[in-house]
């Protein structure tokens, strides 16, 4: 049976009897807690096929007591439904998904390119202006920096709630279709922060759903550096899991998209992200290529932060990132000079930026031979580390400590590694 076909079994199979008109006013109730917000001409084109319920879908399941996802409910509502599903469920029952390379290249399935115009234009109980809209950049900005200088353990379930129960009246509001495409980037940008805060605590599989859903976002609101900017995240996560085929394929569609933008910031973050794909997969053509056109774009660009989330891609994290590719790539000093430069030069000032820095420049000089210079850099990591909730400095920690028993006879390894076992 069709979903249409299983929608006027239900209502017809109730009793007392159920029309249409009433189905509508009951879903209405459902929706907004008053009628008037589904007539009886969408029941219709929903039970003969003409239409798909996609953001009346749970509305249905709940006052028809059906469950119409058949497990695919991504097959059924759209990017918005979808994504508010999810933060429910991120919220409710802290369900954990498991993170897959198929679900990373599902990003580059065409989104519903139709979506803002849908829900541009049609009557729902809250007035949507440009205000709504500077209240959810403000604050996405606002948590961001929280979650930049003590990780994304601190701040994910406000930042979900506030997508759930505030952001959630907005987008199934009145609003005009150039209001609704500002709404769309916008809810982009807090929901690729979300995918990030959960990634930064260690849930990689709730983090690719939340990147997958901030480029549907993006691409529906015609925001192509959005767009790009969560491809970036799948990919470099892709990285992170091993899936480097994945990553590869994500990385080079990422760049591709920031050919068209005339922001050099967002290119160096694109190009650092490929470099670090090809890295991974062995190419090293590839990644010394992107390198070099990384820092041509870095050059190019003002140290003062811009609006975007890629704008906001400084000096110091280029320099950081890039020293990373070069210690993969086996350069070892351009790796500690990198690194130096992202400390020294670009000051990186949050706490959990700068201890990530620390930690991975401890690692190269203790492979470089300067022992005594890595004990003294990592002493000053897990200063910087305190009281960030972060599972880069989990990581960070357990690294070191599993490196401290090969120097043997040191007092300052002895010292370093009861700081850390303090900290367990």
């Amino acid at each position: 049976m069709t979903i249409g076909e299983r929608i006027r079994a239900a209502r017809t199979a109730r009793r007392p009897g159920c029309s249409q008109e009433k189905l509508a006013n009951e879903l209405s109730l459902a929706r907004w807690g008053k009628p008037g917000f589904c007539d009886r001409q969408q029941v219709y084109r929903w039970e003969t096929g003409r239409r798909v319920p996609r953001e009346w879908l749970p509305f249905i399941e709940q006052v028809l007591n059906l469950d119409l996802s058949e497990d695919n409910e991504d097959q059924f509502a759209d990017t918005v439904t979808s994504v508010m599903l999810l933060g429910g469920s991120d919220v409710d029952r802290r369900q954990f998904l498991t993170a897959s390379a198929a679900v990373g290249l599902a990003a580059l399935d065409l989104p519903d390119a139709e979506a803002v115009t849908r829900r541009a234009n049609r009557p729902g109980p809250v007035a949507v202006g440009m205000g709504e809209v500077s209240a959810v950049r403000t604050m996405t900005t606002t948590l961001g920096n929280a979650a930049s200088e003590l990780g994304g353990g601190h701040a994910r379930h406000l930042a979900v709630r506030y997508l759930t129960l505030d952001v959630k009246q907005w987008l199934d509001g009145r609003y005009t279709e150039k209001v609704g495409r500002e709404l769309f980037a916008a809810t982009s940008e807090l929901v690729h922060l979300i995918g990030w805060m959960a990634r930064d605590e260690g849930n990689q599989g709730l983090s690719q759903k939340y990147y997958l859903h901030s480029f549907r976002l993006a691409a529906e609101a015609g925001e192509n550096e959005l767009a790009a900017t969560a491809l970036r995240g799948l990919a470099d996560q892709a990285v992170d899991l091993g899936h480097t085929p994945t990553a590869v394929r994500l990385a080079e569609a990422c760049e591709q998209r920031g050919r068209r933008l005339a922001n050099p910031k967002a290119q160096a973050y694109y190009r650092n992200t490929f470099a670090r794909a090809a890295a991974a997969d062995g190419d090293r053509t590839t990644a010394v290529k992107m390198l070099t056109s990384a820092q041509a774009a870095i050059e190019r660009a003002t140290t003062r932060p811009g609006q975007s989330w890629a704008s906001h891609y400084s000096h110091g994290r280029w320099a950081h990132e890039s020293g990373m590719i070069h210690a993969g790539l086996g350069d070892l000093a351009a790796a500690e000079e990198h690194l130096r430069l992202a400390l020294d030069i670009h000051g990186l000032d949050r706490k959990r930026t700068r201890a990530i820095v620390l930690a991975d420049l401890g690692h190269v000089q203790l492979k470089c031979g300067n022992i005594e210079t890595a004990l003294a850099t990592w002493n000053d990591f897990l200063g910087c580390a305190d009281g960030v909730q972060s599972v880069r400095i989990n990581d960070g920690l357990a690294n070191i400590a599993a490196r401290l028993p090969g120097i043997p006879d040191s007092p300052s390894a002895a010292e370093l590694g009861e700081r850390i076992a303090a900290r367990a």
